[in-house]
């Protein structure tokens, strides 16, 4: 009679990823300038909270992290993204570019509502410049004015039309459920990647490949579903990660 199939045991470490942990400095100074800089996690903070984001690029996506307003590491990250497991350069280019530091904005009056990024109003003023001197030079303002007010309008709008192009080459998922989940299965696929950097075992290699292409599975259905209504799904991939 053969034996009832079982979860195998854990193999890997079940402490979770901390920030930059084979690099601390880097936490330190990308606390440091969150701190400086904008909002940090707090006992006041609410879901309207803009939140200032630490990255964490790595081989298989990145880790976006807050920073406690006491300074101290968090356990949890914040959003947590995945790269396809056959990346191209533009998937690539699209993590760099979803993880750049955040854009600085300047408030508008205090009667009216909203802001606009640093670089649209230093390329409104340089456009204002530049279309006094064409105009100056001969120029048609009905050409040098339009210009100057499309490169501002560009640098205020095209960022986001670009985070939405680069978020459909990449999945990432946000919320405690679904970033403590997909947290555990990086910590084993960053067990594999540091088992199979040192030896070259075809199993070990192939071991990194198929917990790359889990990630993925696992970041596409935590997009689209709970970690409840999911959980059957996530239960089959953290059984093959282990």
């Amino acid at each position: 009679m053969m034996d009832p199939l079982h979860t195998p045991p854990w193999t890997a470490p079940q402490q979770p990823l901390r920030p930059f942990a084979c690099d601390p400095k880097r936490w330190d100074k990308g606390s440091s300038r969150a701190l400086r800089a904008g909002h940090v996690r707090g006992p006041g903070c609410s879901a309207a909270c803009e939140l200032v984001l630490v990255f964490e690029r790595t081989g298989w996506g990145w880790l976006a992290w807050t920073v406690p307003g006491d300074g101290s590491a968090p356990e949890l990250p914040y959003r947590v993204g995945v790269l396809p497991p056959d990346a191209t350069c533009t998937d690539r280019l699209a993590v760099r570019w979803l993880t750049r530091r955040p854009a600085r904005r300047i408030g508008l009056a205090a009667s009216v509502p909203g802001s606009l990024r640093y670089a649209a109003v230093v390329l409104a003023v340089i456009g204002c410049a530049a279309a006094l001197h064409a105009v100056g030079a001969g120029v048609p303002g009905g050409i040098a004015w339009p210009l100057a007010l499309l490169a501002s309008l560009l640098a205020e709008y095209l960022p986001d039309r670009l985070d939405e192009r680069a978020c459909d080459r990449v999945r990432s998922v946000e919320g405690d459920a679904a970033c403590h989940y997909l947290q555990r299965l990086a910590c084993l696929h960053t067990c594999l990647v540091e088992a199979s950097a040192g030896s070259d075992r075809y199993e070990l290699r192939r071991s990194v490949e198929v917990g790359r292409h889990l990630l993925w599975d696992a970041a596409g259905l935590l997009q689209t579903q709970d970690t409840r209504s999911a959980s059957a799904h996530l239960i089959d991939r953290e059984r093959l990660m282990v």
